[in-house]
């Protein structure tokens, strides 16, 4: 799954007539450089959520088969469901073995096709480096568990595999992704790793900019 339903207020105004994921990087929309990164570590069922001007990205992407992927798309309109909500909704397309999660603006040579979750763990994350703008982190490593609190904290990437019972108990609507990661931590079963590869997190004109030169 593509995360790909925000409304980007950050890169306004590049983001008031087209949607972040559309935004091009190196020659190529963010979210296809995903769509084709998947592809190619032999993803063939990809499914994207989208809200904010997400008619676009259905334009450029299609159903996928340029790709040689199957696209489905997760309309939120009209609101944006948040990170947990939006992966819940789509989650009978996601079910019932565990999946990828992306988001949609990142920029990234990370291996997807090595990321899975291990038995007893039901989600597995990828962690880096605290950029300069997210200096605190997020959580902490201990061997390949990932805890809420360390000596060095790292940042969440943005890149995940789950499995569905991660989301037991949840109910439709819009509601964040925090709560349940800790969850997952505090009953030790969610893993994750360190990539020091290329990850960028696209979040303002600035970084796009940079990111391009």
């Amino acid at each position: 799954m593509i995360l790909a339903a925000g409304r980007g207020e950050r890169m306004r105004p590049l983001t008031d007539t087209t949607p972040k994921p559309l935004l091009t990087v190196h020659g190529r929309p963010l979210i296809e450089h995903h769509v084709i990164s998947l592809a190619l570590a032999g993803f063939r069922s990809v499914v994207i959520n989208t809200s904010w001007l997400g008619a676009q990205i259905q334009d450029h992407l299609g159903d996928g088969s340029r790709y040689g992927v199957a696209i489905r798309y997760s309309d939120e309109q009209p609101q944006a469901l948040e990170t947990a909500g939006g992966i819940f909704r789509a989650l009978p397309w996601l079910a019932p073995g565990p999946f990828l999660v992306i988001n949609g603006d990142l920029f990234t040579d990370y291996p997807l096709e090595r990321l899975g979750v291990a038995p007893g763990s039901n989600a597995q994350l990828v962690l880096v480096a605290n950029p300069e703008h997210h200096a605190a982190g997020d959580f902490g490593l201990d061997g390949d568990r990932v805890v809420a609190e360390a000596a060095t904290q790292y940042t969440f990437a943005g890149i995940a595999a789950y499995r569905p019972i991660f989301f037991d108990g949840c109910s439709g609507g819009a509601f964040p992704l925090k709560p349940l990661l800790l969850r997952s931590i505090a009953a030790g079963r969610c893993g994750g790793e360190l990539y020091d590869g290329l990850w960028e997190d696209v979040g303002t004109p600035e970084r796009l900019e940079r990111l391009n030169r």
